[in-house]
């Protein structure tokens, strides 16, 4: 497999320090983005905390099934809460602090998304942009139950508030996502920075513009602060230039718990 890939984040018009990290490893395949909260610097350290254990513990996934990569991001992403769950107890300074995580990774000719809280990852094939992730957010919630539109939902005073973080307790359940990867596939990993600030329509519309990645992230980061830049905006474009041997698919991704055995 073969990529192009590239990641910015910015501190945005509103606020004052940048309380989102990511974390790029191409040649491993690996991509984080964190969004962290609690103040004082801490959200700050949360964020930073789980994009590199994340990273670290996904470790070399050649070789491996779907259910045993799965596993390894479950893992992975339940070590880095109970990592910062600790240091919120023995660190003063430091209690409440929690952040978001969604990462992607490619292996072989598959991609696997592990995700708790509001980050979200897209996939942009054959001309369509999908949302893979679900948002852990109380208007998701919402709108779930039928009392909420996703219109209303975006305007909502507390489309902020997030329903499960990396962090908070002292554990978490992510969920996971799986399918094939196709050639000209893009996936866009971003913070409620970005996808607060633009719809749909508009970040599809920056991902098909004939542009190399970094000048695509460097677009949706100028967008977003254009829009207001309310929040700390955090993007990375991973475009799919080849895949060897690619599989058939038959969906864009399912949650690995009922993907078709």
């Amino acid at each position: 497999m073969h990529i192009t890939c590239a990641g910015r984040t910015d501190v945005g018009i509103i606020r004052s320090g940048n309380e989102d990290n990511y974390l790029m490893v191409p040649d491993r395949g690996i991509f984080v983005v964190a969004d962290g909260m609690g103040g004082h610097a801490a959200g700050e350290v949360a964020s930073e905390m789980a994009v590199r254990s994340v990273a670290r513990d996904l470790g070399s996934l050649r070789g491996l099934s779907d259910d045993q990569v799965a596993e390894r991001m479950r893992v992975s992403i339940r070590t880095a809460n109970s990592t910062i769950f600790q240091r919120t107890l023995t660190e003063h300074d430091k209690r409440g602090m929690g952040t978001t995580v969604t990462a992607l990774v490619l292996y072989d000719t598959r991609f696997l998304i592990g995700q708790v809280g509001d980050s979200r990852c897209y996939l942009l094939r054959d001309g369509k942009l999908t949302q893979i992730t679900k948002d852990h957010s109380y208007v998701q919630e919402q709108v779930d139950a039928g009392y909420l539109t996703p219109e209303q939902a975006r305007a909502h005073p507390y489309s902020n508030v997030i329903t499960r973080c990396v962090g908070a307790n002292s554990d978490v359940m992510p969920d996971v996502y799986v399918g094939a990867v196709r050639p000209k596939d893009v996936f866009l990993l971003a913070s409620d920075g970005l996808t607060g600030m633009l719809e749909d329509h508009q970040l599809a519309e920056v991902l098909h513009a004939d542009r190399m990645p970094q000048e695509q992230v460097d677009d949706l980061v100028a967008e977003a602060n254009r829009h207001g830049g309310l929040d700390n905006i955090t993007a990375i474009i991973v475009r799919i230039d080849s895949v060897e041997q690619p599989e058939a698919d038959t969906t864009a991704a399912m949650p690995a718990a009922a993907r078709p055995r």
